[in-house]
This record gives structure tokens, C-alpha cells and sequence, in this order.
């Protein structure tokens, strides 16, 4: 049996369909089963519960396996950030532990190191994750994807939305900093092979796509794959700031905050090796099918 944290969220789904068509039995933790309906439909069993709730990563945990943890948050206050994704990742490690669960397959996120860690909140809580799982004596695998890339939701629909729709196309800065997009079911397959794969144990893995672009470059090439012919403006950082200050206090899920804003004044966000692809034989989906892909 394979636990699933976060089941429900962008990429969970994709990674419990391809457990599923490996016929591997699946377990998803959900905070409300009713909307875990097509989880259920692939034959998963349902656990309620969530990462605050230790009694129920305990329960969710038993007899089980292996764990595949999704969960994270890109925003809010640092106690949620603590609350959610390094407390609660230490109580599911706990739980693994207690369980005799065999192996313990985290997302992490490219980006994340040691000296990014007090860069930003979600930075600190990966690091804080991945010392945990590493430190746990579980066997693991961790998994670094960089943007993400899919159809329906993530950071690539509210990109379309902004080129289609905006009579400019603003980038932050200079926009020569790098990102190596990867595709959403490419990640999936990453995920499901690592629950098993013996060559992945104990190792962390950076997860992107074959073309590393700068975001000039993304930006007209995303442009050109839906036919738009708005210009690109280059917005200063600071004005962007000042814009964020207002924005990252509106309700939902705000693309734009100051947190995002220093991880784009940050290092390129690039695969270093390809330890990723010789270790599981995945070639991954080059950047113009993803963009086609997504139109």
C-alpha cells in the first residue's frame, strides 16, 4: 500500500493515476472525502485527516508501505509554514517510523539549499523537510522539481491567462534569469517509479525539462505557441515590490508576492546533472510540446 499526501492538489492526481496504472494499491490522505471522488473512482482508499492532525497520519500510515508526500503551501504566514509543512512533515515522518513503513519519497523543490534556506519561508520549510526525511534513518528518495508545468491549473494556466489578456506582457527585471520547465506527467512518472526503484534510495534528485530558457525566451515562446503578438515590457523590481505589498494581502491564491519576488532575484533555477534521467530512463517532455500541449 502507498500513502499519498496531497492527492488532491495540482500534481497529486497525475501522481496517483500513474501508481494506479501500475496497479499499485493506493491510500490518499484527504481532508474532505468528498472531493476525492475521482481518487475513489481509481480505486484508492480514502484516509481522513491532514498534516495537522498527528492521530490521523498515524492511522493513515499503518500497513503501509511506502509514502508519497506531496503537501506544501506557497504562501502565508511563517507559523502556517511551520504548522503545516515542518511540523507536520516531522509527525508523518513519525509516523512512517512507527509503522515500519519501507521507504519515504518527499517533493522538495529546485532551489532549495542550505544557503536559500532564509531566503524565503517555503524555502526554509523544504530544507527543514528534507533534513528530516534524511535524518530519519527511513529509506528515501527526494525530488527537486523546478516549474511545473501543466494543463489545467499550476503557474502555466495563470501565464497564458496574462499573455492572452494583458495588453503588455510584464517581466520582472531583466528577465535573463534561467528556469527549466518540466512537464507534469513527466514529474508523475518520477514519482511513481521512486517507490521502488532500488538505484533511487537515499539519493535527492533535480527534476526539470530538456531546455533551460531564460524568461525573455519563455515569454516569446509561450507568445508565439498561442498566436499572441503583445509586446513584453521589463518592469522594474522595485515597482514590482511596491505592487506586491498590495497584492500578497488579497485574499486566495496571489501569483505575486514579496516572497516570490526574491526567489526571481535568486540563481538560475536549473537541473544541475542528469542524475534524474540516467537513474529512472525518463526523457522528458521538451518546451515547445509542453507549451503545445497547453494551449
Amino acid at each position: 500500500m502507498i500513502l499519498v499526501t496531497g492527492g488532491t492538489g495540482f500534481v497529486g492526481p497525475k501522481v496517483v493515476h500513474a501508481l494506479r496504472a501500475r496497479d499499485l494499491p493506493v491510500r490518499c490522505l484527504v481532508r474532505r472525502p468528498e472531493h476525492a471522488r475521482q481518487l475513489e473512482s481509481w480505486g484508492c482508499e480514502l484516509a481522513r485527516g491532514d498534516m495537522t492532525d498527528t492521530d490521523s497520519l498515524r492511522r493513515a500510515a499503518e500497513g503501509c508501505d511506502a509514502v508519497v508526500h506531496l503537501v506544501a503551501i506557497r504562501q502565508g504566514k511563517a507559523e502556517e509554514f511551520e504548522q503545516i509543512m515542518i511540523e507536520g512533515t516531522r509527525n508523518l515522518v513519525a509516523a512512517a517510523q512507527a509503522s515500519g513503513l519501507r521507504r519515504f519519497v518527499l517533493m522538495s523543490a529546485l532551489g532549495t539549499s542550505e544557503e536559500t534556506r532564509e531566503l524565503v519561508p517555503y524555502f526554509r520549510a523544504k530544507w527543514a523537510e528534507e533534513q528530516d526525511v534524511k535524518g530519519s534513518g527511513l529509506e528515501h528518495v527526494i525530488f527537486r522539481p523546478s516549474f511545473i508545468f501543466g494543463r489545467d491549473g499550476g503557474i502555466l494556466a495563470t501565464f497564458k491567462k496574462l499573455a492572452r489578456l494583458a495588453p503588455v506582457t510584464p517581466i520582472t527585471g531583466p528577465g535573463l534569469q534561467r528556469i527549466q520547465p518540466i512537464w507534469i506527467d513527466d514529474v508523475a512518472t518520477y514519482f511513481s517509479r521512486a517507490v521502488d526503484l532500488d538505484a533511487a534510495a537515499n539519493r535527492t534528485f533535480e527534476l526539470g525539462g530538456p531546455e533551460a530558457v531564460t524568461w525573455n525566451e519563455f515569454w516569446d515562446r509561450l507568445k508565439r505557441v498561442l498566436g499572441v503578438r503583445r509586446p513584453s515590457v521589463h518592469v522594474p523590481m522595485w515597482f514590482m515590490r511596491a505592487n506586491a505589498l498590495v497584492t500578497e494581502r488579497l485574499p486566495g491564491n496571489i501569483p505575486l508576492t514579496r516572497d516570490l519576488l526574491r526567489m526571481l532575484e535568486g540563481p538560475d533555477n536549473v537541473v544541475e546533472g542528469d542524475d534524474g534521467r540516467a537513474t529512472f530512463g525518463i526523457e522528458p517532455v521538451p518546451l515547445h510540446e509542453q507549451l503545445r500541449r497547453a494551449v
